[in-house]
């Protein structure tokens, strides 16, 4: 018989390990929520399942042994699930829509085509090349602002410490010899005493953080977004990069769109959806419909008058000459390459601004430290 002694050590025994499972679920919960999935890591279980198939692997053993080399959480969560479908004979692009946090619309697409035409491999394989072209491109963009953010976040950290804790010390020595401040001087120790009063400093904090808050759900907003939208393609220098982006984005998408067997409707639905500019999603829009009534995607575009017109142009010849899919293609790797080149113009414009404002924000500080010196040096004269 078990004694009263056992039963007691036996439940503690499975008490405490049902707190280690729950501690465990929660771990698992946190790193889920946590972890983000990125285009690189969509591209590379994309060409890795192209390959196991293309070997010959089952579609179902070839995700089960990404799923286990997985070290994303969220990706190898929605990959089991993704396993389990397929094995209970679910169509891999329905098993793949039910987890939209990590395959999107696109993907889920490009697959279901894949998986109708019989060339998933090759699809796949399409999908990685459209996933690594936007991740090189968004990359550069990244590398290219870097410089600009690091810079302008140094330069008023310096401003702030020097004026916080620096200027104050002279200001204090001016005043025991009774030199009268410059303006300049004052307006400085007017900014100093502002940042070194909690209550104020705390102000403008709080002030800015609505400010930001209220844009962001002003552009969740229909309006909003489109009145943003329309305002950032008109802006100088970041408008024409702007514009560019979305342009090399929308071709390149609908053209490996079309190309993977994806009816022409959809595609542009899709692409609609991944535009990143109300604009220029509505513009889109304005083609489907067109085309629904049996014109010409390029007509509808150039009505819109966002898209370049050397685009247009093309995109009309690739229509009448039927070959649409691979001009998109032509069109797309042109305006990457305009691209490219617009950023590493944007960052060499900013180089000398950003230099001209650290000139300006570190000199305003040393002349209103400065200018009394001088007149103190007269009064000792």
């Amino acid at each position: 018989m078990v004694s009263d002694a056992e039963r007691i050590q036996a439940a503690s025994k499975k008490a405490a390990e049902a707190r280690k499972f729950t501690f465990k679920d929660i771990e698992d919960w946190i790193n889920v929520t946590l972890a983000s999935v990125t285009v690189k890591d969509k591209a590379i279980f994309a060409r890795q399942l192209a390959v196991l198939i293309n070997a010959g692997v089952a579609l179902v053993k070839g995700i089960g042994v990404l799923t286990e080399q997985c070290e994303n959480p969220k990706m190898k969560k929605a990959l089991k699930g993704v396993s389990k479908d397929v094995e209970e004979g679910v169509a891999l692009a329905e098993a793949m829509r039910k987890h939209p946090e990590v395959f999107d619309s696109l993907f889920v697409a490009m697959v279901q085509a894949g998986e109708i035409g019989g060339v998933l491999d090759e699809v796949l394989n399409r999908v990685a090349k459209l996933l690594e072209d936007a991740a090189r491109l968004q990359n550069h963009i990244k590398s290219a602002s870097a410089y600009p953010k690091a810079v302008g976040t140094i330069a008023i950290l310096v401003f702030f410490g020097m004026t916080t804790f620096l200027l104050p010390v002279f200001a204090k020595i001016f005043v025991e010899l009774g030199t009268p401040l410059p303006p300049l001087t004052v307006f400085m120790l007017e900014c100093s005493k502002f940042f070194r009063t909690p209550w104020k400093l705390g102000t403008l904090i709080g002030t800015i953080f609505c400010l930001v808050t209220a844009y962001k759900a002003y552009y969740k907003t229909p309006g909003g977004k489109l009145q943003i939208d329309a305002l950032m393609l008109k802006l100088p220098l970041i408008g024409d990069l702007i514009s560019k982006t979305a342009v090399a984005r929308f071709c390149r998408t609908f053209g490996m769109l079309t190309r993977s067997g994806v009816p022409m409707l959809t595609s542009l639905e899709i692409v609609k959806e991944t535009a990143g500019n109300q604009v220029i999603a509505n513009a889109v829009q304005r083609a489907k419909d067109e085309i629904q009534k049996g014109g010409m995607i390029s007509v509808a575009l150039q009505e819109a008058n966002v898209f370049p017109l050397m685009a247009i142009s093309m995109m009309s010849i690739g229509e009448e000459a039927g070959n649409l899919d691979a001009m998109l293609m032509k069109i797309a790797d042109f305006y990457e390459d305009e691209v490219e080149q617009a950023v590493k113009g944007l960052t060499s414009t900013l180089e000398p601004l950003m230099m001209v404002g650290i000139a300006t924000l570190v000199g305003a500080i040393l002349l209103s430290m400065y200018l009394p010196m001088f007149a103190v040096f007269e009064k000792l004269g």
